[in-house]
Order: C-alpha cells, then sequence, then structure tokens
C-alpha cells in the first residue's frame, strides 16, 4: 500500500471520526452517532432539554396534579375531590394550567441548566475539590435558584383553590391584585419552597444514574434505553416527593391565604397539624395521588430529557462530561 493510501486509510479509522453502528449502555442500543470521546455538555441545551421535558410532563400530568392539590388544600378524599372536578366542569380541569406550565418549564430548565452551570463553575474554582462535595452543592444552588420563580406557584395556588374562584379570572387578574398588596405577597410560601427544592435535587441529582445503572443488563433498542430512564426517574421522583409530601402540605397552607399575618413554617407546620387533629396519616392525606402523579410526571421527565439530550447533543448522556 502506498503512503497516500495509508494515510487515507488511518483518517477513516481514526477513533476521533468514526462512525458507529450503535452505542451500547447498560445493554441498551442507541441510535447510529459519531463518537467523540469526554464530550462536554452546554449549559444551554440542558436549559432547552429541562424545559421542553417539563412541558411534555406537565401537557400528561395536569389533571392529576389537580385533584392531589384539591387533596392537600382540604384534607379531602380522592373521590371527594374528583367529584368537585366533576361539578365545577371540563373547562375548570385545566384551569390554572398557564403557571403551572410557564413554571415547570422555567424551573425544569433552571434546575438542569443551572445545575450543570454550578458544577462546572465550582469544578473550575476548586479544582480539588471531591465529586461527592461539589454536586450536593450545585444542586442546593439550582433549587435555591428555582425558588425566584415562587410567584407562579403562588399564582397556580390561588387558581387552583376554589374559594377564590369566583375572585380572581385567571393569571394576569391574580398578578395585577396581588400587586396591590405588596411585592412580599407574590412570596408566600418561600421558606418551604426552599427547604423542598435544595434537598429533592440533591436527591435526584445524586441517585438518578445510580438507580439506572442496577437494572439488569439488556441486549436490546433504544425504546428499552428510554424505559429505563423512565423506570428509574419514576421510582426516584415518587419515593422523594413522597418524603417531601408534608413540606407541600404546609406550602399549600401558606399560600393559599391572601393578606394578612404571614406565616413562619414552623407556625403554618403546627397550624396544619392541629387542624388535622394532629394525624400524621392525615398529614399525608392525598399522599397516594401524588405518589401516583410523581411516578408518571418524573417518569416522563427523566425520559424525555434523555431522549432530547440524545437529539441535540447525538449522544447518550452517559457519555458527556459538565
Amino acid at each position: 500500500m502506498d503512503s497516500e493510501s495509508e494515510l487515507k486509510s488511518g483518517l477513516e479509522e481514526s477513533p476521533h471520526t468514526m462512525q458507529t453502528p450503535c452505542l451500547r449502555h447498560g445493554g441498551s442500543t442507541l441510535p447510529d452517532v459519531e463518537f467523540v470521546p469526554n464530550a462536554k455538555t452546554d449549559s444551554r441545551l440542558e436549559f432547552f432539554c429541562g424545559s421542553c421535558a417539563a412541558v411534555i410532563n406537565i401537557g400528561c400530568t395536569f389533571p392529576l396534579n389537580k385533584i392531589m392539590f384539591r387533596q392537600q388544600l382540604y384534607g379531602l378524599r380522592m373521590s371527594k375531590a374528583i367529584h368537585q372536578l366533576q361539578q365545577e366542569g371540563g373547562y375548570s380541569l385545566y384551569r390554572g394550567i398557564v403557571p403551572i406550565l410557564a413554571m415547570r418549564a422555567i424551573t425544569m430548565s433552571i434546575m438542569f441548566g443551572m445545575y450543570d452551570k454550578y458544577k462546572k463553575l465550582l469544578k473550575n474554582s476548586y479544582p480539588g475539590a471531591p465529586v461527592y462535595i461539589y454536586r450536593p452543592v450545585a444542586a442546593i444552588l439550582a433549587g435555591s435558584t428555582e425558588a425566584v420563580l415562587t410567584p407562579l406557584e403562588r399564582i397556580q395556588t390561588l387558581l387552583q383553590d376554589r374559594k377564590y374562584h369566583s375572585r380572581y379570572t385567571g393569571t394576569v387578574h391574580v398578578l395585577r391584585e396581588l400587586r396591590f398588596l405588596g411585592l412580599t405577597e407574590y412570596y408566600r410560601g418561600l421558606t418551604a419552597i426552599l427547604l423542598r427544592n435544595g434537598p429533592s435535587n440533591v436527591l435526584f441529582f445524586g441517585l438518578r444514574q445510580p438507580i439506572k445503572d442496577l437494572m439488569p443488563s439488556t441486549n436490546s433498542n433504544q425504546a428499552v434505553y428510554y424505559t429505563e430512564h423512565f423506570i428509574s426517574g419514576a421510582a426516584l421522583g415518587a419515593s422523594i416527593s413522597t418524603v417531601f409530601y408534608p413540606v407541600n402540605v404546609v406550602k399549600t397552607r401558606m399560600q393559599a391565604e391572601v393578606g394578612g399575618e404571614f406565616l413562619s413554617f414552623r407556625k403554618a407546620f403546627h397550624l396544619v397539624f392541629e387542624e388535622r387533629n394532629r394525624s400524621w396519616a392525615r398529614m399525608f392525606r392525598g399522599m397516594q395521588m401524588n405518589f401516583t402523579r410523581s411516578l408518571v410526571s418524573w417518569g416522563i421527565v427523566n425520559a424525555s430529557y434523555e431522549a432530547l439530550r440524545t437529539k441535540v447533543y447525538g449522544r447518550a448522556g452517559e457519555e458527556l462530561s459538565s
């Protein structure tokens, strides 16, 4: 073989440019992609993938979320909450979806995008810091950043509460009316949201890949690969949301008030606990629906997020590093 042929052959077989028929991760087969070792994440794409995953999720799970909300606020049984919604008609089923759709799209964008940004910042600022330190810190910072969107969660609470149906006509109306009560009125429940977001992010980002890796290896196609991510996300999300369910109950109670005293998280907790006759079973009323919704919701989020990453990066998430 002459030198020109050898050079051409060498270029065609270079590991940096070779086309692979498939990439296997945990026994799953992914679509054809160009293999580039040590591919880096792009925070802008992480923002995009997180946002799109949230939109897909909310479109599928909003009715379940509304049933759970009624149970949290009024301590209703599931059948009673469903009956209320049936009486109010089909239109009310998606009443309040605009703020939650906007909120979840933005918060998921922040959750995944800022986690990636904070990881890079901490890794570059403290090169010697171990992974088990900077990743949890990045997760807490990302969760705290999400809390700037508390007003959207506040509006969602008011629009879903039946006692405000005749008082507020929609998202813009709530925004306009709360303005007269001061800026702080938009941020009722902030402490509960901070207590929820940071620790839950630490658990989610710390355990999502290890849980997937526990699944048995298979030699199948990409459908199985995304199913594995659905299962791991569903199991993790449902578990985390169950642990933090009482925090959400207290948060809902704090945000369901308009005007008057601002309750601290501690005071609101004692108030709700007394209203539920000091019963932990009643504090967890609605948990079954929450667990079901979280199974579906976080399964969709995790699988959608990984599918979107594969599309925009051209490779599986396991191949990417910050």
